[in-house]
């Protein structure tokens, strides 16, 4: 089929039927190509990103916590010991 048989089966003039047959081998040709593998990206939700990281830093506050806990523990039992008073909590 030639360029004019197409533009006329369309009814579309022949300078639109190039148009369009340049736009279709370019999508073509777009689709050929490599794709990153897996699934796109989902866009994220900032409410849950906050919650997210609000956790986090609980979750390192609770560590501090323990870290702390056990260090005055060890410091009493070293205080006992060595007939010392012992280590003071401080207040959050």
């Amino acid at each position: 089929m030639t360029a004019t048989d197409a533009a006329q089966a369309l009814g579309i003039s022949r300078q639109q039927y190039y148009q369009w047959e340049q736009r279709a081998l370019t999508a073509l040709l777009s689709a050929l190509e490599d794709q990153p593998a897996g699934r796109p990206k989902t866009p994220t939700d900032p409410e849950k990103q906050a919650l997210q990281r609000r956790v986090q830093q609980l979750e390192q506050e609770v560590q501090r916590q323990q870290q702390r806990e056990q260090l005055r523990q060890i410091l009493n039992e070293w205080a006992e010991r060595k007939d010392l008073p012992p280590a003071k909590k401080k207040p959050l």
